[in-house]
């Protein structure tokens, strides 16, 4: 596999050579000058990212910048740090190591220049967030628009991803506050504010199912089903009850968008398993019912927000963390129990 600086990439410097020298790696001894300059900015930055391009227009610097001072950092360490596959860009293992510890030692000063620039009233401090779709698709509209009123100097930077992957940039320090479902997180991640949601069947009031009382998954198989894909959280909670509750399990519509789900509810045709989370705007307005699976040993998925074990939030995520739970807490949530 090949470092990201030996490929092609309108962002690379043309006269970067082939393969990096690397005999001439600095002694332990002499790596901590290399650590106060710009090329780690620019490695945390394009590591955060896994983009170059990003990296630089978050840097507000040429690509090829960030090209030349990362290789400088790989021919100071003697060893890459990105490998690329299929054109996407990855931490090689000593990557992985760096950019765990640089993370360590670059969040005190980073925190402290955004308190004092929150203080100087200057410039916002930033909160990265991670959001499963279907909390992005309901929930956080709201609650970004009522806190964005009232901090009004505060970035939100917000990422719609699968509930592992929100996990995944926790356990990574890529994040600061995670909203998704997760039965047994790992020991890296808390579950600061959790809901137990019941899983059901979203449809259109009109729809053959919208009268069954007591609803199961054999019953929900007998109709047209649109389902969430293994990438969605929800799909492992069911998949043994889509195998055990039909000897033939009918065609089914898999999808990959909790969007898509409601939607293809909202044609009429479908129903779709899921939580209400995601529907619920359709709900309240009566465009959709939501009926509870009432099968036996089916779980219930459960909401949470997610941070780091073991390290307190800055201030600026802090903030946005007191008020995500004050407004989760007063929330009604559909399907909560």
């Amino acid at each position: 596999m090949l470092p990201i600086w030996q490929q092609e990439d309108n962002d690379m410097d043309p006269r970067t050579p082939p393969e990096r020298p690397r005999e001439h790696a600095l002694s332990a001894s002499l790596l901590a000058r290399v650590f106060h300059q710009p090329s780690l900015i620019y490695f945390n930055a394009v590591a955060t990212h896994l983009s170059i391009r990003e990296a630089a227009r978050r840097l507000n610097i040429a690509s090829s910048a960030v090209t030349r001072q990362v290789a400088q950092l790989e021919d100071a360490l003697g060893i890459e740090l990105f490998l690329r596959e299929k054109r996407r860009l990855r931490l090689s293992p000593a990557g992985e190591i760096l950019f765990r510890h640089s993370r360590r030692l670059a969040a005190p000063m980073e925190a402290a220049v955004s308190e004092i620039e929150l203080l100087r009233g200057v410039r916002a401090g930033s909160v990265r967030i991670a959001t499963a779709e279907s909390v992005g698709l309901s929930f956080l509209p709201q609650l970004i628009s009522d806190f964005g009123k009232r901090y009004p100097r505060l970035n939100l930077d917000v990422s719609i991803i699968s509930s592992a992957e929100v996990v995944e940039r926790l356990v990574e320090e890529r994040i600061d506050i995670g909203f998704g479902f997760i039965a047994k997180p790992p020991r890296q991640v808390d579950v600061a504010f959790r809901r137990d949601v019941s899983i059901g069947a979203v449809m259109a009031p009109d729809h053959p199912l919208a009268g069954v009382r007591n609803l199961t998954m054999a019953q929900c198989l007998e109709h047209p089903l649109a389902v969430g894909k293994p990438e969605i959280s929800i799909r492992e909670v069911i998949e043994p009850f889509l195998h055990s509750s039909a000897n033939i399990t009918p065609p089914l519509v898999e999808v990959n968008s909790i969007r898509l789900l409601v939607e293809l509810a909202l044609g009429g045709h479908y129903a779709s398993i899921m939580t209400p989370i995601g529907a619920q705007n359709e709900i309240a307005a009566g465009r959709l019912l939501f009926r509870p699976l009432h099968d036996d040993g089916l779980p219930t998925n459960r909401f949470g927000i997610l941070v780091r074990s073991g390290s307190a939030l800055h201030l600026a995520p802090a903030i946005f963390f007191e008020h995500a739970k004050t407004f989760f807490e007063g929330l009604s949530l559909p399907g909560a129990i």
